[in-house]
């Protein structure tokens, strides 16, 4: 008799759950009705309401033409900057370097030595420089390139490269000062260098002279 009370009680509670539950699918579905029937009341006033009224008319509409922006030549620009880069290197034949002080002063093949000495005397007038203090090897060698071939772009002839003294560097040694030299002395448009005087950075930095550039026709 235990056992038979206890399964007629569990049948009751399902019963009375799911009784529960569909009273609640019931009351939700004609909350649902009854919102309805309040959107197409409110809908139909409305359109009543704006029966007779006429509807302004549209002025013309201008449609400006849309200019896209140029595309930008990413991978172009890149290739550029490396072929740039890769235009000098960190070997070059020494010899091609005057020995005659330690600035290591340099003269391209067909200058006479009275450019040079100009140069020296600071009778050129600096019109650009660049700074390669923190750079590293290759973004001072990629930043030189682009520097000198912009200075060629505005015609400027006479222009210092700042490489520092290497105080900063381990050893204390002027890491750049030696590679800057040949790289410069690797560009066609580099006729002449020297050491700068003590006035305009002394041993951090080096003059450079450039060759006119070719006139625009």
């Amino acid at each position: 008799m235990v056992e038979r009370h206890k399964h007629l009680s569990a049948l009751e509670q399902l019963r009375s759950r799911l009784e529960q539950q569909t009273r609640s699918r019931e009351a939700a579905e004609a909350a649902r009705r009854a919102a309805e029937a309040r959107r197409q009341h409110a809908a139909s006033e409305f359109s009543e309401a704006v029966r007779d009224v006429t509807p302004l008319a549209r002025p013309p509409r201008v449609e400006h033409p849309r200019t896209p922006h140029p595309p930008q030549p990413v991978s172009r620009l890149r290739d550029d900057r490396q072929v740039l880069a890769e235009s000098v290197s960190d070997g070059i034949d020494h010899q091609s370097l005057l020995d005659a002080d330690e600035s290591l002063s340099y003269c391209a093949p067909g200058i006479g030595p009275d450019v040079l000495r100009r140069l020296q005397r600071g009778e050129w007038s600096i019109q650009a420089q660049i700074d390669l203090h923190g750079h590293r090897v290759d973004e001072a060698r990629q930043a030189l390139v682009e520097f000198l071939r912009e200075s060629i772009r505005h015609g400027r002839r006479c222009v210092r490269v700042v490489h520092g003294k290497g105080l900063g560097s381990l050893g204390k040694v002027p890491v750049l000062k030696g590679k800057v030299r040949n790289w410069l002395a690797q560009r066609d448009e580099v006729i002449a260098f020297c050491q700068a005087r003590g006035a305009d950075g002394g041993a951090g930095a080096v003059m450079v002279l450039l060759r006119p550039s070719s006139p625009k026709t």
